[in-house]
């Protein structure tokens, strides 16, 4: 059966999901995955983690390793108000925020 233009959205959509749950079961998560992984935060937090001068949403590039596990698991478990960052970390594994914290932490301010 050819695969026709509607559903091509929905199988890049799965690939994207394997993606992500592979980076999941990858331990430790492979530079292309983490990079991949922290494009995600671009929207907000700028490329590469930094943000626009004057911006209200916080550059995270440089930031230690440690402070940004925890910050994300307060936006995972509630106990950090947010916007739209409890919404993004919940469906992050504790791999994944890992990982992003290690791949942003590794980057100069």
């Amino acid at each position: 059966m050819p695969i026709t233009r509607q559903l091509i959205p929905a199988l890049g959509l799965s690939l994207c999901a394997l993606s992500l749950h592979a980076t999941a079961q990858d331990k430790p998560a492979t530079p292309l995955h983490q990079r991949a992984n922290a494009a995600m935060c671009a929207n907000c937090h700028g490329t590469e983690g930094r943000t626009v001068k004057d911006s209200s949403v916080p550059s995270i590039a440089g930031l230690p390793r440690d402070y940004m596990v925890q910050q994300m698991q307060a936006f995972k478990n509630g106990t950090r108000p947010a916007t739209i960052m409890h919404q993004i970390s919940k469906g992050l594994s504790e791999e994944q925020i890992a990982s992003l914290a290690d791949y942003f932490a590794a980057l100069p301010r």
